[in-house]
């Protein structure tokens, strides 16, 4: 189990009375998913990164608390809210990138897919159990030679009678290997197209990637599709080239846009209630002015991230919300917490490599969340096309 001392108030990050902006509903959601990672995850976080396991045993309990596709509505989803989506991100990543992603594919990718795309008979026969957590769904769009250009893909579904026949790789496809149900992005004569894929069709596998260095309480694979048959009623009728996937990468880039400003919380306060403690010359190390520089800084950077994401949420609850805004969110939360989370394991000197404590742990983790959803100079460069109204990609 980590270690951690009490912090000397609930959100002792907050320089900016952040609560105020946020009503009764938001404030109980972020208290009970809280409540959840400190009873299920904080205890045994240690032990499954160390093991590179992912705690399948925790679907059940996310389910319980209607996390799975919360932000969706009908088909027994929550129907919650983008801002309440993003706080219960937030605490999910401030216990692990992992549980996070594990939410974040199954709810923001394959359940959004099914949810955005689908037909009404492939909304009602899957959606219901993932919500439940009874089924697992992954998302399979990234190829071992297409990442960030995805019009690349090579994997392709050809028509043989009333059938579609499906073959290629992807890489890097998250919970593949747990999942019963894939959704697959395809070239088809017709441009690309999505198909739901039981994972125990004839040709069908998946391999979990490893050793890794991050994310190693969470299961990221490689699929190989080697000619798998599916029937025409496993297109998604609703998605029509790249713009498909692409929908449900924003709901994704959203999420993350919170989620890794939980991570960056929880270092600043391993490192905040460190400091208090630790007597080096026979005062606390928080009484130095060089540590205290440390803890403004990360403060005020969290501040400002949680801020932004929140503005991002009233936007997309407004429907306002515009690609560019998610990139912005995205791009700048993930990197200021990857420099939270090394600022904060400094603070803790030696014992910061340890998993006795969280900073480093998140830091590693947040290398993977800084690549996916797009990478930093992907989100830069759509900044930068809506600044300049130049594309620059090529």
């Amino acid at each position: 189990m980590e270690t951690r001392m009490p912090s000397p108030s609930a959100e002792p990050h907050d320089l900016v009375d952040f609560d105020v902006l946020l009503n009764e509903e938001e404030l109980a959601l972020r208290r009970r998913v809280r409540l959840l990672v400190d009873e299920h995850v904080r205890p045994r976080i240690a032990s499954w990164y160390e093991d590179a396991e992912f705690p399948i045993d925790l679907v059940p309990v996310l389910a319980s608390e209607g996390l799975l596709g919360m932000h969706l509505s009908g088909y027994g989803c929550a129907g919650r809210s983008a801002v309440e989506y993003g706080i219960a991100a937030a605490e999910l990543e401030a216990g692990d990138s992992g549980i996070r992603t594990f939410v974040s594919v199954q709810g923001s990718l394959a359940m959004s897919a099914i949810w955005k795309h689908g037909s009404e008979d492939q909304k009602n026969e899957w959606l219901p159990r993932m919500a439940a957590g009874e089924v697992i769904g992954c998302f399979g769009l990234t190829e071992p030679e297409a990442g960030s250009d995805p019009g690349t893909m090579r994997t392709f579904a050809r028509r043989d009678g009333d059938d579609w026949v499906l073959s290629g790789a992807k890489r890097w496809i998250g919970l593949a290997s747990l999942a019963q149900i894939a959704v697959i992005w395809a070239q088809t004569d017709d441009g690309v197209r999505g198909f739901l894929v039981p994972t125990a069709a004839a040709g069908f596998s998946a391999t979990p990637i490893g050793p890794k260095l991050s994310m190693r309480a969470s299961v990221q694979c490689d699929i190989v599709l080697d000619k798998v048959r599916v029937p025409a009623d496993a297109m998604l009728p609703g998605a029509r080239g790249l713009r498909g996937p692409f929908e449900c990468l924003n709901e994704a880039r959203y999420g993350i846009a919170w989620g890794v400003m939980g991570a960056a919380r929880d270092s600043f306060e391993a490192a905040l209630a460190y400091a208090g403690e630790r007597q080096p010359f026979n005062r606390p190390l928080s009484g130095f002015q060089l540590t205290q520089q440390k803890l403004v800084d990360m403060a005020l950077e969290i501040n400002k991230g949680f801020l932004l994401a929140l503005q991002l949420g009233r936007l997309k609850d407004a429907g306002r919300i515009q690609p560019h805004h998610i990139s912005a969110g995205k791009l700048n939360n993930t990197r200021e917490a990857i420099a939270i989370a090394r600022e904060a394991r400094t603070v803790l000197g030696g014992n910061g490599i340890t998993l006795d404590y969280s900073p480093l742990r998140h830091a590693n983790n947040l290398e993977s969340v800084r690549t996916y959803e797009g990478t930093d100079e992907i989100h830069t460069l759509v900044l930068g096309n809506k600044l300049t109204g130049i594309p620059a990609f090529r």
